[in-house]
């Protein structure tokens, strides 16, 4: 596969992507393809990072022809263990890494180590401390060791060890990638974590100026992910546990992503923020107010906007969860709102919209809670389809997510017309209710409901599709909010504001 994929000997920007673009469908992958296009006079490249390869299937997206440079790495497939070579390791880089751990565990603002900054400290072939003296070197077990009898609050020292070295293996891949990567004038990541490290070190590698855009908060994200996963180990006994601290192994995953965000942070020229409920997250996870800008996603609204006469004369009694299937997206609070809908509304369908072999588990016990609610015919897993097909089909477009940033998804359902109900996360009451008198004055598309509530859920999306007044009203502030605000015109000025100071 790598033969097939473009190079190039040097680009404009290079972007660093986890997990998105163009493996991966979604609001982040369709606002990178959008980037890409929306600047045809600049030559891009890219860094897909994922975990394995047997996760992503093809590529979900046409490359655009200005896509001059794709590398493709799975951190996990990708990692080899080098021969045992025991050594007694380099005594000044293991002094760097006591210290770096340091920091780790409280972090301060002279930030990270000078030397870890740069990519060539985890390069043998630079003189650094290289992946096999992280694994064989006696100072390391001797490290190890110190830090288990320090710190470690779990009484099993295997899964320490264990931890550590998963923990840490990546950043020597990255460090790979770092020192091996094409020039570029511009490095851009879409998140913070280890694509937002790789951004870090190519930036103190190069001396070129990074850009962070943050579609969602990162750390937030994987801290829910930690809390949900069940490999990652307690081995406390009852009588050792506090109910009131979550348990050592899952503190030093949150700690560890934590650390890539603020090296992200730290490395970055320009920091975006989709709104300011970001902006202030950021700034207490610890970028520089001074670094961070706002700048709202927006969208191609010529292209939704001839979608709203093709809609049926009334509302359609179908709703629409258009995302991934995956717990974040909480497609089981959506399908048990569905189980109450249909009691008030027979013949009310759910569909919910997005592909389902990230979390394949996850998917199963949705579609087998659709059967044990009596609802499966009710309920239409449909897959991925082109939104541009199903907003006519729908009569509104409902999000249940614990996390969003500002979902693109949300202003081209606007943009065709169509209101939204979402839980109360990220910028989704911004875009129903509008912020400020200006905005607030365009009306509200829609309804915002909390978290977890299928009852709040299903009576928000009753209220609208059995009031023809109220959805009209709705269906009338959302075309106004995404006309007003959030059109890909305005987004692509701040963005080329950003990268001319930048090529600059």
């Amino acid at each position: 596969m790598a033969d097939t994929l473009p190079r190039a000997e040097r680009v404009d920007i290079m972007l660093l992507l986890e997990g998105t673009f163009p493996y991966v469908s979604g609001g982040v992958s369709s606002w990178v393809n959008q980037i890409i296009k929306g600047f045809p006079e600049l030559t891009f490249g890219a860094v897909f990072i994922g975990s394995k390869a047997d996760e992503y299937g093809e590529m979900k997206y046409e490359l655009p022809s200005n896509l001059k440079h794709l590398q493709v790495h799975y951190l996990h497939d990708e990692h080899t263990t080098p021969p045992v070579a025991p050594c007694a390791g380099d005594p000044q880089g293991f002094e760097i890494l006591r210290r770096l751990h340091g920091w780790f565990n409280d972090p301060h603002p002279d930030g990270l180590p000078a030397e870890l900054k740069q990519a060539s400290f985890y390069l043998k072939d630079k003189g650094g401390v290289d992946y096999a003296q992280f694994l064989y070197a006696d100072r390391s077990w001797e490290y190890i060791c110190a830090l288990y009898s320090e710190r470690c609050s779990d009484p099993s020292f295997v899964d320490y060890f264990w931890t550590v070295r998963n923990m840490h293996a990546p950043i020597w891949q990255l460090a790979a990638i770092a020192g091996s990567l094409i020039p570029a004038r511009v490095y851009h990541t879409v998140s913070t974590g280890y694509a937002g490290f790789l951004g870090g070190l190519l930036h103190h590698h190069s001396g070129r100026p990074l850009i962070l855009s943050e579609h969602g908060i990162y750390t937030k994200e994987r801290r829910i992910d930690i809390f949900n996963n069940e490999w990652i180990q307690d081995n406390r006994n009852a009588l050792q546990r506090d109910p009131t601290e979550i348990s050592y192994f899952r503190d030093l995953w949150i700690r560890f992503f934590e650390t890539l965000g603020r090296f992200c942070y730290d490395a970055s020229g320009r920091i975006v923020s989709l709104f300011e409920g970001v902006r202030q997250r950021q700034i207490s996870d610890g970028a520089q107010p001074e670094k961070i800008s706002v700048v709202p996603n927006g969208i191609d609204v010529a292209r939704f906007a001839p979608l709203r006469s093709t809609r049926p004369a009334d509302p359609p009694m179908i709703i629409a969860l258009l995302g991934r299937v995956v717990p974040i997206k909480d497609v089981k609070t959506y399908i048990r709102a569905i189980r109450v809908l249909v009691s008030h509304i027979p013949e009310l369908e759910g569909w919910v919209v997005g592909p389902d072999g990230e979390d394949p588990a996850y998917a199963a016990e949705c579609r087998a809670l659709a059967q044990s609610l009596e609802i499966g015919d009710r309920v239409r897993f449909t897959g991925f389809m082109n939104p541009v097909d199903l907003f006519p089909q729908i009569g509104l477009l409902v999000l249940s997510s614990i996390s969003e940033g500002l979902p693109l998804v949300a202003l081209e359902g606007f943009a065709a017309g169509v209101p939204l109900v979402s839980t109360d996360v990220g910028s989704c009451r911004q875009l129903v209710e509008g912020v400020g008198e200006e905005d607030q004055a365009l009306g509200v598309a829609g309804a915002i409901v909390p978290i977890n509530n299928p009852q709040a859920l299903a009576m928000a999306c009753r209220g609208l599709l059995q009031d023809r007044t109220a959805w009209d009203r709705a269906s009338q502030s959302a075309i106004n909010r995404v006309e007003t605000l959030y059109t890909q015109q305005q987004m692509f000025a701040r963005y080329r504001e950003l990268y001319q100071e930048a090529l600059g």
